[in-house]
């Protein structure tokens, strides 16, 4: 890697002696169970955090300015042409929300939203494209780049053109078409979704499961069909849109605990059960917590074990999405729950998606069958999706067979091994690097820490240049001065690809100055 900032050694991989190094693969590359830290959220420095404020204080005031001067016609774009044909709509802006869209979020959209040429496996291809208004239009090149993708939840490596689950996606296709038409209510209701079902509790260890085509209604249109306007919701501060909206849409009163924080939500708890609800002035019903497996912007791992401890003690219920959990997490990627070696039956409600882990589209819950029945006959999830793609049926059920080690092999545990492996090595060698990595040592989504939503656009720029894709996040993603930089770590990055994308990632962040992190003068070796 050459040398590090502050003068340190350049980093050791895997050059130690033999014994050496299996000793430390054999304690650093293994599934801990019960041993749990806080998760890392370093803080930038106070005059940091003064210049982000300012920094985003000017943005604005300039935003202001010029979509005062394009409201009089003094600045001429493409979306002025389009408003002066429409002027007969009513507006439906939100003055802050367009102004950083059109002058912030607008000149960055050349590193966000790229379309790809071909699926987005390890290595993928973008579609090059050009801008001649600064955002405002875009126009295709017809060439194509190819870099290493960090920026897909591909955590599995299923997401590929050819292979067992391709081959099973494509035989469904001859087989049954493409797409049913119906819902399940009607005449939609379909054989290879039910064996799904089916695949995923085997998969989950419960008793049963229900499917829907689409991971945002799985949470956003179920939560009303299990509380109502008599029940308690205790949501996490980070869950994602989905979890809030289907809370909101449930009618129930609903408190916000701090991130990850059990003994919060306890108090909150206690808290409520002393009150009566303030919607009805009654005792609540139910009390349904809800939280996340792994959160997708901090990479942090739920305390599962002290949220069942509160559930139990209390009667409360839980509610767990593991739309970035499950297939990731576990010595066969069966999520938190295995990776914690708790009980599937202390969830009640067991959620997740299969768009990223098994590479397909749609989401899950599973649970007792007295709990699947009721959702299947209630909720409108079920009652008006449609029926999933058997095509994507078939992706996701390969894929499940093959990391549950139904398909008789045992490539799902190496897959497990393989991308603990990988995550470990690429946070601790970014951390060695001096950038602040935010979220658990085990996750595999890895938020690199920039603050300033400048510094992150420069940043996918630039390594986009070197051929490495990523994610470059800011507000409303994130809050206005958390900006940072995410990757998604996929058991089937090689070393190699890893290593490559480490020294980019050195050398943008020399360039842009993102290192804010504290540099070891002498570190550790990091074997790999």
């Amino acid at each position: 890697m050459g040398q590090q900032k502050g003068g340190s050694r350049s980093l050791i991989e895997g050059v130690e002696p033999t014994t050496a190094k299996k000793e430390f693969i054999q304690e650093n590359f293994k599934w801990h169970r019960g041993e749990y830290g806080e998760a890392e959220m370093q803080d930038c420095t106070w005059i940091t955090d003064l210049l982000v404020r300012l920094q985003f204080t000017v943005l604005t005031l300039l935003g202001t300015l010029a979509d005062l001067l394009r409201s009089r016609g003094w600045i001429h774009t493409g979306a002025q042409q389009e408003l002066k044909s429409q002027r007969s709509f009513t507006s439906l802006d939100n003055h802050f929300e367009a102004m950083f869209v059109n002058n912030i979020y607008r000149i960055a959209t050349d590193v966000v939203n790229r379309p790809l040429a071909g699926v987005p496996a390890v290595n993928m291809k973008l579609k090059d494209r050009v801008s001649n208004d600064y955002g405002w239009t875009y126009e295709y090149t017809g060439e194509e780049t190819e870099v290493i993708n960090l920026g897909s939840y591909n955590y599995l490596g299923f997401s590929h053109e050819t292979g067992p689950c391709a081959d099973a996606a494509a035989a469904a296709i001859d087989k049954h078409g493409t797409h049913v038409g119906s819902t399940r209510h009607e005449i939609g209701n379909h054989s290879e979704q039910r064996d799904l079902e089916e695949c995923i509790a085997r998969y989950l260890g419960v008793e049963a499961a229900i499917t829907f085509p689409m991971g945002f209604g799985t949470n956003s249109m179920n939560i009303g069909a299990l509380v109502d306007k008599n029940s308690l919701i205790l949501s996490d501060a980070l869950n994602h849109a989905s979890l809030c909206l289907g809370s909101r849409m449930s009618g129930a009163k609903i408190k916000v605990f701090k991130h990850n924080d059990a003994k919060h939500c306890e108090r909150l708890l206690r808290q409520s059960l002393c009150a009566p609800n303030p919607n009805t002035g009654k005792p609540y019903n139910k009390v349904l917590i809800i939280m996340e497996g792994i959160y997708s912007m901090e990479g942090s791992i739920v305390n599962l074990p002290e949220f069942i401890r509160i559930k139990k003690k209390y009667g409360a219920y839980l509610f767990l999405d593991e739309a970035h959990s499950v297939g990731a997490l576990g010595p066969t990627g069966k999520g938190v729950v295995e990776y914690w070696g708790c009980d599937p039956r202390d969830i009640d409600i067991m959620m997740g998606t299969l768009t990223k882990s098994f590479a397909g589209a749609g989401g899950y819950i599973g649970g007792s069958m007295r709990t699947i029945r009721h959702i299947r006959a209630t909720c409108t999830g079920a009652a008006y999706g449609t029926v999933m793609s058997p095509p994507v049926i078939a992706q996701v059920r390969s894929a499940m067979r093959i990391m549950s080690g139904e398909d008789g092999t045992r490539i799902g545990i190496t897959k497990a091994e393989q991308l603990l492996r990988n995550t470990r090595y690429f946070r601790a060698r970014l951390k060695q690097m001096g950038f602040i990595i935010y979220g658990h040592d085990d996750s595999p989504v890895v938020p690199l820490m920039m603050f300033y939503i400048t510094k992150v656009v420069c940043f996918g720029r630039e390594t986009l240049k070197r051929g490495i894709g990523i994610v470059s996040v800011a507000y409303p993603a994130t809050p206005l001065t958390k900006s940072r930089a995410r990757f998604c770590i996929s058991a089937d990055h090689t070393k190699e690809q890893l290593d490559h994308a480490l020294q980019v990632c050195s050398e943008v962040g020399d360039f842009a100055n993102t290192k804010f992190g504290t540099v070891d003068p002498n570190p550790q070796p990091v074997f790999y």
